[in-house]
């Protein structure tokens, strides 16, 4: 820029001088900028002194998989529920049906359900062989059983109890504690004996309640 008078001179060193000031104060910024950086980096140090790295060859690296995690409210669930009363002292003789093969419907079932259930016209979706297994065992196992099928939303189920061929006196002990196990739980809604084709007196069809109910 060209000066045509003394006034223009004037004006002109003083934007040289603004602009020199502006650059000072930029360059001053940038140095406390930095430097309180480079403090903050240092404070740990500062803190708590010198520190070492430690040796590689005294790390441990865990390869050790983790433990899956664990329902553990479910498994509370299943607990309380083995501890519900399945005795073997319970009365079901008022209880079933008497005829020739023993059925039992809860209260408000009809007799049409066992009479489909005995024609096989529910479809079967599990079953539970309690054959070899000692009397606490198979309550424990037809408890288990009944709750992971209501669980999985099966309606229709074949319990096998045997029928007593290898037990002392040929009597068939699992058949009627099977029968009183089932009548003690809320999610049987009937049973009857199965077709000879599917286990005849040595096993029994069962009906269970929705998995909503």
């Amino acid at each position: 820029m060209k000066a045509k008078s003394l006034q223009d001179l004037a004006a002109i060193r003083q934007q040289v001088n603004n602009a020199a000031l502006a650059a000072a104060a930029a360059e001053k910024a940038r140095i406390e900028a930095a430097q309180k950086a480079e403090a903050e980096r240092h404070l740990f140090v500062r803190a708590v002194g010198a520190v070492k790295p430690i040796p590689a060859k005294a790390r441990v690296l865990n390869l050790s998989k983790r433990p899956e995690p664990r329902p553990l409210q479910q498994d509370l669930d299943d607990q309380a529920a083995l501890l519900e009363s399945m005795s073997d002292e319970f009365d079901v003789s008022t209880l079933l049906d008497v005829d020739d093969q023993l059925s039992f419907r809860r209260p408000g079932i009809g007799t049409d359900i066992t009479r489909k259930l005995r024609k096989g016209e529910w479809s079967l979706q599990g079953q539970l062989d309690l054959h070899g297994l000692r009397s606490d065992e198979a309550r424990e196992a037809l408890g288990q059983f009944v709750r992971d099928a209501k669980r999985m939303g099966w309606r229709c189920v074949r319990v096998v109890h045997g029928k007593g061929l290898g037990s002392p006196g040929k009597e068939p002990v699992l058949k009627s504690k099977v029968q009183r196990w089932l009548v003690q739980k809320n999610e049987v809604l009937a049973f009857v004996q199965a077709k000879p084709s599917d286990g005849g007196a040595g096993a029994l069809v069962v009906l269970l309640g929705p998995s909503n109910v």
